[in-house]
């Protein structure tokens, strides 16, 4: 599913069900980091969704997502790498 509410009221970009068990999807602009470090904000929403809604979430910087728009299928080889399905 894309553009998910949880029943806690954040939002995700996605969320996908592997083996039976979801997984939160964020990719983060810049706004979430700081110096290239997390910002405290988006380290809270993490520890917060793990807590609360039961589920991880897996976190993809901007600049790791950007940078494979333009050869096919590396955005999809590089999310099954961080769901571990590769």
């Amino acid at each position: 599913e894309e553009e998910v509410l949880t029943t806690k009221g954040y939002r995700l970009d996605a969320v996908v069900v592997i083996n039976g068990k979801k997984i939160g999807i964020e990719i983060d602009g810049p706004s979430h980091f700081i110096g290239g470090e997390p910002a405290g904000s988006t380290i809270l929403k993490r520890r917060q969704l793990t807590k609360l809604e039961s589920f991880p979430c897996v976190s993809l910087p901007y600049w790791e997502w950007d940078k494979r728009w333009f050869y096919p299928g590396m955005k999809q080889a590089y999310l099954r790498s961080l769901l571990g399905l590769d």
